[in-house]
């Protein structure tokens, strides 16, 4: 029987690509500090480590896994909107562009520390202002990293991505299961 992970994530997102993978876990979260450290990649990889690392002191000796996902797009962090206006302006600078999503990914396991980041680029086309606000008024951008759920109502939005899909949905599966096995 495959050990029983911890994942350190609130994110309901994460649990199923965990659950859909046969991974079994248990989800907690852990207070960890989340200020930005640095670009796009620094960031999501000591994120994640952090989350990691809380969660490692709450359960000793089981192993941890923890990740963080960024939007970035024209030099700017986008994190999770405050409000509808933010999460419009957030639709606005994505609209019509490419822009990337990165994900941290942290293993805590016997003492063994690792952590690696993906990064998958992803082109919304142009919306109108209209398709913005319809958008926003389901509440969905609203505890989203750049306001936005690929796997949910902005999937109409999005026209290429190259690299990995559940990377947008939060957790890049196939880096995860390396990690995991190694």
């Amino acid at each position: 029987m495959q050990e029983k992970i911890v994942l350190a994530s609130g994110s309901p997102r994460r649990r199923e690509l965990l659950a859909q993978a046969g991974i079994p876990f248990e989800a907690v979260t852990a207070g960890a500090d989340e200020t930005f450290a640095g670009g796009p990649e620094e960031t999501v990889r000591t994120l994640s480590r952090r989350k990691a690392l809380a969660a490692a002191a709450l359960y000793p000796g089981r192993t941890v896994l923890a990740a963080d996902t960024i939007v970035y797009c024209r030099g700017r962090v986008l994190g999770k909107p405050k409000t509808s206006q933010e999460a419009g302006e957030m639709l606005q600078m994505l609209s019509g562009g490419w822009h990337e999503v990165y994900t941290g990914v942290c293993v805590l396991r016997q003492g063994q520390e690792r952590c690696e980041c993906s990064c998958t680029r992803v082109h919304f086309v142009a919306l109108r202002q209209e398709e913005i606000e319809a958008y926003i008024a389901t509440g969905e951008p609203m505890d989203k990293a750049g306001a936005y759920a690929i796997q949910g109502g902005a999937a109409r939005f999005i026209d290429r991505i190259e690299g990995s899909p559940t990377n947008v949905i939060g957790l890049p599966m196939a880096l995860v299961c390396s990690m995991l096995e190694a």
